[in-house]
């Protein structure tokens, strides 16, 4: 019966997941990998280049020519718990409204973790375009020269294509009443899905972000990696063994996932106005050194995987640490985000820029 319990509460928390996710599995990542994530490392697979149709001949037939599916380890580097006590109740007797509640809480928890992580390895590994102020006159140029650089790199059009817009971007593109394609005329599928629009081709996600200057991420979900999995399903734990409660119970879980992009040319985050450019080198095994390029650059800091991406104006007394461009080795596994911030004079933030550890 309790193992029977925790495939149910992991089958509804993962089902809730896959509704409520802003950057959902199979629109925005792929799920393409093999190997048990629990092992720490899965290979995915990368189809950067299609099969080759060549000429046959009728007398010597066609050689056989290798594969263009190549394969690269992701290592599975973020790995989040919950757990939620329930006071008042054995495991056995938990109402049911108060277990789909703290379940709807746990799933609440990992859909911000994974939509936060996931995006910080969009925006830090995929191609960044800076821009100067965009407008309603001039949004829509902007999103068709991003279609354009995704069609000279060969990032299929199938319908696949999508903007994840911050509301911000969205605004601007309602306002062009010439172009924009509202819900009400996109298929039940894609209303079903979470679409709100489409412009210029692309299939528009509202994801309501705030990281400095991100106007919005162009992408196609074969070209990015998610790879998440149960290391200790949903269950109901009661808490006697502890000399802290009496007559409770918890929710507790384990989620370990990484995500990955795996080609840079098809995901494209673009930035206005102006943020900072940053070109990342190996300082040795395990450290990186990060070159800063940006006009009149001012007082520099720096953290590794953020929880939340910086936003204009945010006091940078707290988890940051000193940074010089060029020389300041940054201790980071490779892969992993780096968030380098110019601040003002009162320590606030002005411009961001993002980066993978080498």
């Amino acid at each position: 019966m309790a193992h029977e319990l925790q495939n149910r509460f992991s089958g509804l928390v993962l089902e809730k997941l896959k509704k409520e996710l802003v950057l959902k599995d199979g629109i925005v990542f792929n799920n393409d990998y093999e190997g048990d994530p629990k092992a720490g490392v899965v290979k995915v697979p990368v189809r950067n280049a299609d099969v080759e149709a060549r000429s046959y001949d009728k007398v010597n037939g066609i050689s056989a020519e290798s594969s263009s599916t190549s394969y690269e380890s992701i290592y599975i580097n973020n790995d989040k718990a919950v757990n939620e006590i329930i006071d008042g109740y054995d495991s056995v007797a938990v109402p049911d409204g108060i277990v789909a509640e703290r379940l709807n809480s746990a799933t609440y928890a990992l859909q911000r973790a994974l939509d936060n992580d996931g995006a910080s390895e969009l925006v830090a590994g995929g191609t960044k375009q800076f821009l100067a102020a965009v407008t309603p006159s001039n949004i829509y140029e902007t999103v068709v020269d991003t279609r354009k650089v995704m069609s000279k790199a060969n990032i299929p059009n199938d319908g696949r294509r999508y903007l994840l817009v911050t509301p911000e971007c969205y605004s601007l593109m309602l306002k062009d009443t010439v172009n924009f394609i509202r819900q009400s005329d996109l298929s039940q599928k894609m209303v079903e899905e979470g679409a709100i629009g489409k412009y210029a081709g692309f299939v528009l996600y509202e994801w309501n972000d705030s990281t400095v200057g991100l106007l919005y991420i162009a992408g196609h979900p074969k070209y990015a990696s998610r790879v998440k999995e149960w290391q200790v399903p949903v269950y109901l734990s009661d808490l006697k063994d502890s000399d802290k409660y009496v007559g409770a119970c918890a929710v507790k879980g384990r989620m370990v996932y990484a995500h990955k992009v795996l080609n840079k040319d098809a995901v494209m985050a673009v930035f206005s106005p102006e943020q900072l450019t940053l070109n990342a080198s190996s300082a040795g095994v395990g450290k990186t050194v990060v070159a800063v390029t940006a006009s009149g650059l001012g007082t520099l800091k720096y953290r590794k995987a953020p929880a939340e991406r910086a936003v204009f104006g945010q006091s940078t007394t707290a988890g940051f640490s000193t940074f010089s461009s060029g020389s300041t080795q940054i201790n980071a596994a490779s892969g992993e985000v780096i968030e380098i911030v110019e601040v003002d004079a009162s320590g606030n933030v002005k411009r961001a820029g993002y980066c993978l550890a080498i």
